[in-house]
């Protein structure tokens, strides 16, 4: 299990590191504003004596968007509902990066090692039978030693790809 792990984290090293940048804008830019205007809506609304003020919380929101840097400076004076609305979005954000990586996860030990590479070979494995200074080149740092006893025939299946 541990491999279905490391795989999936080597292969989306990138993709993680944009999915925290795109957390912490989403955060900034959009739940800030509305954690803003749900506290100014529901305050306006207590002193009317009504539940929630949904013009006053649109309005907040459209002109709180724009302001990114004044949300950061008066995070203070609505912190309970930011982080109540930061605990939703981070779980729901956790969720699909999650799902993300499950689908992305080497499906067996050997997903993307070529066929027949000695990269399957532990411990160098393979030097006991190859050479890894010289002979017949059969891939990097993996040569067949010409010197040796027996047989050294050399059968090459596949094709030749030019780009």
């Amino acid at each position: 299990m541990n491999y279905k792990i490391e795989g999936a984290l080597r292969k989306n090293k990138k993709t993680l590191i944009l999915a925290v940048i795109l957390w912490l804008f989403i955060a900034i830019v959009f739940i800030m504003p509305i954690a803003c205007g749900w506290n100014t809506a529901v305050k306006e609304a207590e002193s009317t004596g009504a539940k929630f003020s949904m013009g006053t919380f649109t309005e907040t929101v459209g002109k709180r968007i724009a302001q990114p840097f004044l949300n950061i400076k008066e995070v203070g004076s609505y912190w309970g509902v930011f982080i109540s609305l930061l605990w939703k979005y981070t779980l729901g954000f956790l969720i699909i990066v999650v799902v993300g990586l499950v689908k992305t996860a080497p499906k067996n030990k050997y997903q993307d090692i070529e066929h027949g590479s000695s990269d399957w070979c532990e411990h160098g494995e393979q030097f006991k039978v190859l050479s890894s200074k010289k002979g017949l080149i059969l891939a990097e740092g993996n040569y067949l030693p010409v010197d040796k006893r027996g047989n050294v025939n050399i059968l090459v299946v596949g094709r030749i790809r030019c780009w």
